[in-house]
């Protein structure tokens, strides 16, 4: 239905992306994605060992005979991350695309680069993602502030972000933040995107790992149920609104917080345990975007795709060309 540099570049039959999350992209997930004709990542981090990483991509091959990626977010960490094995099990697994999100992706390019694999690094900001486009990714992925996760400090959202980053790249740009719709999608393009990366609506689908109760609330959720945390730590994060991410931004305001001071509150185990794997919405912190109001219903990832590129298709062969004179 819809042919673009991004659908050729990578093979995928439609531009629709569900990047990587943490904790959410599991075989489960991607697989049901990959089926559904859009591209999926699994998260790498969220598999505790390299070997385990292995272990989920064939997991992922028995649930899907169609492509699929896997997300490698670099970030500082307490504890060392062996970063270079889970690119070489990525490697050596026979992974096609990988999605590199956090820090300088430059350190990995050239082996994935030796490799064949092709690099979609998710940039918030249009110098990051010329930066990233310099080091030779093949595409990016821009973060309006309306995503969820790591927005940046910028405040730019997609509306302005998505055609002055198409004005300044020549690779594929995904769209990314606060799209759930058609309309979103069409939007995208119209804008300079040659697809749509979408987070929240793929976390209310029957396939996300997560529990029941936490699709219903976002569901219910309107555009007005997400905050900002961690912005006094230079480490703005967008997340659902609860009791705890509310407490967090309260202690945060505090003269002299440190992070020290939330970060019982903010433990990303006690999010996976209590949000995500008892249900309990106000357990922990958790992350959602803007598109919380646009999402009506918890569907199958095939029925949330196809109702995508149907509304789009009617968009753009009906509604929009009935608004020209003639």
């Amino acid at each position: 239905m819809f042919t673009n540099a991004f659908t050729c570049t990578f093979g995928i039959e439609h531009p629709i992306v569900c990047g990587g999350m943490t904790a959410v992209g599991t075989a489960d997930l991607i697989s049901a994605v990959a089926n559904a004709g859009a591209l999926g990542f699994l998260t790498a981090l969220t598999q505790p060992t390299p070997e385990a990483l292995v272990k989920e991509i064939a997991r992922c091959r028995d649930l899907t005979d169609k492509p699929f990626g896997v997300n490698l977010t670099i970030l500082p960490t307490i504890n060392p991350v062996p970063y270079d094995e889970y690119r070489d099990a990525i490697i050596d697994s026979g992974v096609t695309v990988v999605e590199t999100a956090g820090g300088n992706p430059a350190p990995h390019l050239p082996a994935f680069k030796a490799a064949g694999v092709k690099v979609i690094h998710k940039a918030v900001s249009v110098r990051h993602a010329v930066k990233a486009e310099h080091l030779g990714v093949d595409a990016v992925s821009i973060d309006g502030f309306e995503c969820a996760g790591h927005p940046g400090d910028d405040d730019v959202p997609g509306l302005v972000l998505i055609p002055a980053a198409a004005k300044a790249l020549s690779i594929p740009i995904i769209a990314s933040g606060g799209i759930a719709t058609g309309s979103g999608l069409v939007a995208a393009l119209a804008l300079g995107a040659s697809a749509v990366n979408m987070g929240t609506r793929f976390m209310a689908t029957t396939e996300a790992p997560i529990h029941d109760n936490v699709k219903q609330q976002i569901v219910a959720h309107t555009e007005r149920d997400t905050i900002l945390v961690f912005r006094e730590f230079r480490n703005t994060a967008r997340v659902a609104r609860n009791s705890i991410s509310e407490e967090i931004a309260e202690i945060s305001r505090r003269p002299g917080a440190t992070f020290d001071d939330v970060a019982h509150l903010a433990s990303g185990a006690r999010g996976r345990e209590q949000v995500y794997g008892h249900g309990n919405t106000d357990g922990g912190l958790w992350w959602a975007s803007q598109a919380q109001g646009l999402i009506d219903d918890v569907a199958s990832c095939q029925a949330v795709v196809d109702t995508i590129l149907t509304d789009a298709h009617r968009i753009i062969a009906a509604t929009l060309p009935g608004q020209l004179t003639h």
